[in-house]
């Protein structure tokens, strides 16, 4: 059995796969290579089969032609992942599956009859309720492997894709994380509670524009807690250092930004907070893995609550002005004791199993529909 581990996003994705791709890679029978993309992906492969305790590993760069080298060239056109797709389309189709945390692989062998084509898998990543855009082209995958039950029955209500073709791993992310945990040292010099502020990077769906500077006058202006400002690891990437170094020299000592670095990746930052605050990232899910205060931002007037792709608001206070942002903050621990059981409930669902056992069931998962895919 041979497969393909194509990494076309930035490198951030790969925390949610690279468990059950080094699992996979120990079973008697089967072959991986990995490919990427992002040119940091390889920093990120050591940083990770280290902390696995695996043997010394290597990634194929693939070229993007000369279309996709004239989009890469310009940094906020980003990764040019339909023209990389496109020009290694031809080498993909030698393996038994192709195997991505971008839904983008469903651009691959289309029109292509299944019984000449490899299968296209797509390990999820995240376990948000959020409706994204490319969902319905899940469908054009063979299997998805995705997170909780939750996370599962989100892409069956929302795609055409049947039961039988979506698996609810669990959350290998946080095996992988709970490894890198290990060298973390304390993020400030003093006692006080920690507020994480993570906003998403959807310009009609963040919250960074209206309450970031609120949220940063709040905090100089009473230094009882600490702030980590910690957006997706996207908002900033394709920004210049220039601007990513304005921000870092915002940071004091109860104040910590970081528009860019691993630990916006491997969860120090959920885990040293004691209060969320946010919008529509998923990373409020791997938070509530271990159930916390929670505010939520609803920066743009949304109409969310019976909205099913926001049911995670309803797992703390949310706001709108952000004049109520600092009140907010200061109520959330007194206002947790009505939203803990149902964060419990929530996480539980989304996450799935967060153990050891969610690589093992995601690999067998992967390595049973290849076999059969095979065989068919």
């Amino acid at each position: 059995m041979r497969l393909a581990f194509v990494y076309i996003a930035e490198a951030y994705q790969f925390y949610h796969a690279a468990a059950v791709m080094f699992d996979l890679m120990q079973r008697e029978g089967v072959e991986v290579d990995i490919f990427h993309v992002d040119p940091a992906f390889p920093e990120h492969l050591e940083r990770l089969r280290l902390a696995h305790g695996m043997e010394a590993l290597s990634s194929e760069e693939l070229s993007a032609g000369l279309v996709g080298k004239a989009i890469k060239s310009v940094k906020l056109l980003g990764l040019a992942k339909p023209q990389v797709l496109a020009a290694n389309e031809k080498r993909l189709a030698r393996y038994d599956a192709v195997i991505s945390t971008e839904d983008g692989i469903a651009r691959l062998f289309a029109g292509h009859p299944a019984a000449s084509r490899p299968a296209r898998i797509v390990i999820t990543h995240g376990a948000g309720t959020r409706y994204f855009p490319s969902l319905p082209q899940m469908a054009k995958c063979d299997l998805v492997v995705a997170k909780g039950p939750r996370d599962a029955e989100t892409y069956v209500e929302n795609t055409s894709l049947n039961r039988e073709q979506v698996v609810a791993g669990g959350y290998p992310k946080l095996v992988t994380t709970g490894l890198l945990a290990t060298s973390r040292d304390p993020l400030f010099a003093n006692a006080n509670p920690v507020v994480l502020y993570n906003p998403h990077k959807e310009p009609k769906q963040r919250s960074w524009d209206a309450f970031f500077q609120p949220l940063l006058d709040g905090f100089r202006h009473d230094r009882s807690r600490n702030l980590i400002v910690a957006p997706h690891v996207k908002m900033f990437r394709r920004r210049s250092e220039k601007v990513r170094e304005k921000l870092r020299a915002l940071s004091d000592e109860n104040i910590l930004v970081d528009p860019a670095s691993p630990s916006l990746l491997d969860n120090t930052y959920t885990e040293a907070a004691d209060i969320y605050v946010g919008d529509v990232s998923s990373q409020v899910v791997e938070f509530l893995a271990r159930p916390r205060p929670c505010v939520f931002l609803n920066a743009h007037g949304l109409d969310w609550q019976e909205d099913p792709h926001y049911a995670m608001w309803h797992m703390g206070e949310v706001i709108d002005d952000p004049a109520e942002l600092i009140p907010a903050i200061e109520r959330a621990p007194r206002l947790h004791e009505r939203f803990a059981t149902r964060q419990a409930a929530f996480a539980a669902s989304a996450l799935g199993d967060t153990s050891e056992r969610s690589v093992r069931m995601s690999a067998d998962a992967i390595e049973e529909f290849v076999r059969e895919w095979k065989a068919a």
